[in-house]
């Protein structure tokens, strides 16, 4: 048993059990011109002879994947398509184009993207079908602001939030009162157009209306809803000017709330979830039990801040090391969801990083020196935060190491810099990007 290549083996199990083109491989079936796709308990049947044209649209990490497995599933009946990713993310297809933009923060390509995308959704018409790939990123992958908000006023927003601790409901409801694709945003644009969304969900819950911020769902939120945030969050001084006067127009009712739940727009539109954390939550438990681990699901609904699950997932080995959780060693705790960090210092991180970070500090507090306990949080995606790395490990070398670097540790964490502690220390964890999302795994093994 060799626990680092094992949670490493069950972190990319868990992952593979998400990828978008196996997912469509197995949902999405062309018999010669009859379209199925099943996921998500719901099934539906197209006949394409109906539409004088089909086309691709996508945006999120995973769009580029899903798009070229649509190209295989639709063949010639394929007539256009285009998506948008985030960079390093694309790859080389046949009809649909391909756009990398800025991901989390959106820049002039999130703009140009969602300016072309949109183009292609509103010339299309009834004798349309539109197949839209939506996955994790498309906040900010795709961007166009409302009226009188400029893309930096966008830029300066996404920030802002990003560094306030507030969580991905939050942020989104704010997002969708500041854009014209988000919050059913797309689906107005693309009516009267046959709309299918594919969806993998990087959201806890699978909320349809949360995902890539709503762009084809109704939005239950409100103007009123995305002030009582910024007011929460202490935001009135570090929003845009522009961003804050639309806010407050918006909740005077002087601007057009968002569609809701009865907006015509949506009934030619169906959302259907392909893959999320659960899916690869349980794979990865499989995976683990097969090699030969007593392993355990935590939750996939993980969230708070990341550094108050390391610590609680410290307190968790040292329950579980010496026989008091009812586990047998081997044992593996696997858990799912997405954390947040609010940012006080200027270090560089993601909140898997800090995850493990946080963990490593209350390790060595509670139970120095331990040499059976390993810990991986890791994004699915392959990418933490606005780094390289898709998290962190904690082993047993490091937590040797800790007895003599315990303070610089505790110091990386207060100023939010776990990238440069785990670097030093030669436990970062890179997979590149793995084409895929769905928020974030983490393995806790006690052997």
């Amino acid at each position: 048993m060799n626990p680092i290549d094992d949670l490493k083996n069950i972190y990319r199990d868990g992952v593979k059990a998400v990828d978008p083109a196996g997912l469509i491989s197995s949902c999405i079936q062309k018999d010669g011109r009859q379209l199925t796709i099943h996921g998500g308990g719901a099934e539906i049947s197209e006949d394409l002879s109906r539409y004088r044209q089909v086309i691709v649209l996508g945006i999120g990490k995973a769009s580029a994947r899903m798009a070229f497995a649509m190209e295989d599933v639709l063949g010639d009946e394929l007539a256009a398509g285009f998506i948008i990713t985030k960079y390093g993310h694309g790859r080389e297809l046949g009809k649909i184009q391909v756009l990398e933009a800025g991901h989390p923060v959106p820049d002039e390509n999130s703009l140009k993207g969602a300016r072309l995308l949109t183009r292609m959704a509103a010339a299309a018409d009834d004798h349309t079908l539109i197949i839209n790939l939506i996955s994790g990123g498309g906040s900010s992958l795709l961007c166009l602001p409302a009226d009188g908000i400029s893309l930096e006023d966008k830029r300066r927003a996404t920030k802002a939030l990003l560094a306030s601790g507030a969580n991905i409901d939050e942020m989104n409801c704010i997002r969708k009162h500041l854009s014209k694709v988000k919050g059913g945003g797309l689906a107005r644009i693309a009516s009267p157009a046959r709309l299918i969304n594919l969806i993998l969900s990087d959201v806890i819950g699978d909320r349809i209306d949360t995902i890539a911020s709503g762009i084809t769902a109704p939005d239950p939120t409100t103007f009123q809803d995305a002030l009582a945030i910024v007011r929460k969050y202490a935001l009135e001084d570090k929003l845009p000017q522009a961003v804050k006067d639309h806010l407050v127009r918006g909740a005077k009712g002087n601007i057009p709330e968002t569609p809701k739940a009865d907006n015509p727009v949506f009934c030619n539109t169906v959302n259907i979830i392909l893959g999320n954390n659960t899916l690869a939550v349980n794979t990865a438990r499989k995976t683990a039990e097969r090699l030969g681990y007593d392993a355990r699901i935590l939750s996939t609904t993980l969230v708070g801040e990341a550094s108050g699950a390391g610590s609680y997932f410290a307190q968790l080995a040292k329950a579980i090391d010496p026989g008091q959780s009812g586990m047998a060693k081997p044992a593996i705790i696997l858990a799912g969801g997405e954390t947040t960090v609010t940012i006080r210092g200027k270090g560089k991180g993601g909140r898997n990083q800090e995850m493990a970070l946080a963990f490593a500090v209350e390790l060595h507090r509670i139970s120095p020196g331990s040499q059976n306990i390993f810990f991986l949080s890791a994004g699915t995606d392959g990418s933490d935060g606005p780094t390289d790395a898709a998290g962190a490990l904690v082993t047993p070398a490091l937590m040797e190491q800790m007895k003599t670097i315990s303070a610089k540790a505790s110091a990386c964490l207060a100023e939010n810099d776990a990238y440069h502690f785990f670097e030093d220390t030669g436990c970062l964890f890179k997979t590149g990007p793995t084409y895929t999302n769905v928020c974030d795994i983490q393995i806790l093994a006690v052997v």
